[in-house]
C-alpha cells in the first residue's frame, strides 16, 4: 500500500477513537478546546496564529494539504476553533463599533460574516478558513487557483464549503470561499444541534434577544449549501 494511504488511515483511525463527544454544551460553545484532549493544535507552519482543531479534522487537512503540495498549492490556516468566549469578543466588538444602528440593524451588518456566540460552526472544530478572509482574492491569479483546487478535491478528504453563493436560495451569512467545514463530524454536530437547541439557549451576549426575531436557527445555523444539508 502507497505511503500516503497508509498515512490517511492510520490518521483516521486514531481519529475515530478521539472525537468529541455530543453534548449541549458542546455545540453551544461551552468549553475550552485548548485544554480538551480531543483538540490539537495546529502547527505554526500552517497557521498564521495559535489555531486549534479537533484531531480528525487536523489529520484530514493535513492529507489534503499533502495532496494539494503535489499541484504547487499550499494552503495557510487563518481561523479554527472559536468557543463562546471566543465568538462572544468578537460580536462584542463589532457590536461596540456599529452603536449608531439600531440593534436589529446592527445584528444583521454583523450577521454578514459573523456568527452570534452560541451559533457558530467553529465552536465544533471542524470548519476553518483558509489563507484569506476576501472572496475577491479567490477570484482571480493565486486565489483563483487555491479555490478551484478546493472545489474539485476538497471533497477527497471531507471538507466542503458551506456558505456558497445565495443565487440559489441560501439564507444566513454571505458568500465565504474561505470558510471549509469537515462534514463527516460537522453533520453529526448539526442534527445534534437542530434536535436540542433551541433560542432560548442562545443567550449571554448583547442582542442575543435578537435571536428569535432573527430566526437564527434556521435561517443561520441552518443556512448552508443544500448540498452539505444532506450529508
Amino acid at each position: 500500500m502507497p505511503l500516503f494511504f497508509i498515512i490517511l488511515f492510520s490518521s483516521i483511525t486514531h481519529a475515530q477513537d478521539t472525537s468529541k463527544a455530543i453534548t449541549k454544551d458542546f455545540v453551544l460553545g461551552k468549553f475550552d478546546f485548548k485544554t480538551d484532549a480531543c483538540f490539537v493544535k495546529v502547527a505554526p507552519e500552517l497557521s498564521n496564529k495559535t489555531i486549534y482543531l479537533q484531531q480528525e479534522v487536523y489529520n484530514s487537512f493535513l492529507n489534503m494539504i499533502a495532496a494539494a503540495k503535489q499541484s504547487g498549492i499550499q494552503f495557510t490556516v487563518v481561523s479554527g476553533t472559536r468557543n463562546f468566549n471566543y465568538q462572544k469578543s468578537i460580536w462584542d466588538r463589532k457590536w461596540k463599533a456599529n452603536g449608531n444602528l439600531s440593534p436589529i440593524e446592527n445584528a444583521k451588518k454583523i450577521l454578514r460574516y459573523s456568527s452570534m456566540p452560541s451559533t457558530s460552526r467553529h465552536h465544533w472544530g471542524t470548519d476553518l478558513d483558509l489563507n484569506n478572509l476576501s472572496n475577491s482574492y479567490f477570484e482571480s491569479g493565486k486565489g483563483l487557483k487555491e479555490y478551484t483546487w478546493l472545489l474539485e478535491h476538497a471533497h477527497e478528504y471531507g471538507f466542503y464549503q458551506v456558505y456558497t453563493s445565495k443565487e440559489n436560495g441560501r439564507t444566513g451569512y454571505n458568500e465565504e470561499k474561505w470558510h471549509w467545514s469537515y462534514m463527516p463530524l460537522s453533520s453529526k454536530y448539526l442534527t445534534f444541534y437542530n434536535a436540542h437547541i433551541t433560542d432560548a439557549d442562545i443567550t449571554g451576549f448583547e442582542g442575543s434577544e435578537l435571536a428569535s426575531e432573527l430566526h437564527m436557527i434556521s435561517n443561520y445555523v441552518n443556512g448552508i449549501s443544500k448540498a452539505t444539508k444532506a450529508m
